[in-house]
């Protein structure tokens, strides 16, 4: 019996956290997918959907708040999407969660801290906060 392996994508603008993430993730046994804005990431979750998506909110062209709000729109089966960020006031958290995000994280996100978020939205063994 063979598995699918979940597909991640990860939203970010800088190619040092997007690195950073996807060795995490691979580590960790998921399939990840790159994308610099939100209009990248749109187009890809649009052509086959992700099961969860990994969000930075400052982005060039389209930030993550427009992504998930677009995305949310979409008539696409809906994958739970993680907004990562530098922003720690209470108001960008709650931005996040208004545009579609299941959970808000601050930047920098420890591995063991980011595979919990993922393995709990994935429905996988480990995923206890």
């Amino acid at each position: 019996m063979s598995l699918t392996l979940k597909r991640i994508l990860v939203v970010d603008d800088a190619a040092t956290v997007r690195m950073y993430h996807r060795s995490i993730l691979e580590g960790a046994g998921y399939a990840v997918e790159e994308a610099i804005n939100g209009i990248e990431a749109l187009e890809k979750a649009l052509t086959l959907p992700f099961d969860l998506y990994l969000v930075d909110v400052n982005m060039p062209k389209q930030d993550g708040y427009g992504f998930l709000r677009e995305l949310r729109r979409q008539d696409i089966p809906q994958a739970p999407a993680v907004m990562i960020s530098t922003e720690a006031e209470g108001r960008d958290r709650a931005r996040a969660y208004e545009s579609g995000a299941n959970f808000y994280l601050v930047k920098p996100i420890k591995p063991e801290e980011l595979l919990a978020h993922c393995r709990l939205l994935l429905n996988a063994p480990g995923g206890t906060l």
